[in-house]
């Protein structure tokens, strides 16, 4: 009995979906194509979760770089404030420093004023005294003069001191 050519494609075809459907490779091929298609649903589920993630992660990063703004900024104004707090306390200080200063001055100044007067005012006794004694003695002669002339002397000193 011999099988044509055609007979025997079909038959070694009926033979091999025979072998195929046996070892159940159909559902061997759909276990291991659903098996797949779970693996990427889970992957892409993971992906979304890893984004959200991600979103929130730049969300809070967000939100901590803005209060380090905010604290940076309140940073800069607290130093601004001292600033100008050291500043005017600066000017007041050498306000009062230029202050005191000044009044030392003057103070020294009425101090050589009256020194210089004191100065001026020995001076013009001397000058009298002596002015006086070279009167005298040119007046008054002898031993009472000389004694007058000293008396006198001590009187004019003791006046004009």
């Amino acid at each position: 009995m011999g099988l044509s050519a055609n007979a025997w494609v079909y038959l070694s075809l009926a033979a091999f979906f025979g072998i195929i459907l046996y070892y159940k490779v159909p559902s061997i091929i759909t276990a291991a194509l659903d098996k797949r298609a779970t693996d990427i649903k889970n992957e892409l589920d993971e992906a979304r979760r890893l984004k959200e993630e991600a979103k929130q992660l730049l969300a809070d990063y967000q939100k901590k770089r803005n209060e380090a703004d905010a604290e940076a900024s309140e940073i800069v104004a607290q130093a601004k404030r001292e600033a100008e707090a050291y500043a005017d306390e600066t000017r007041a200080k050498m306000t009062e420093m230029l202050e005191r200063r000044t009044r030392l001055a003057e103070e020294k100044i009425a101090r050589a004023e009256e020194q210089a007067a004191a100065e001026v005012k020995s001076t013009a006794v001397e000058v009298a005294v002596q002015a006086a004694e070279k009167l005298m003695a040119e007046k008054a002669s002898g031993v009472t003069g000389t004694d007058l002339v000293t008396a006198g002397i001590e009187q004019v000193r003791t006046k004009l001191n």
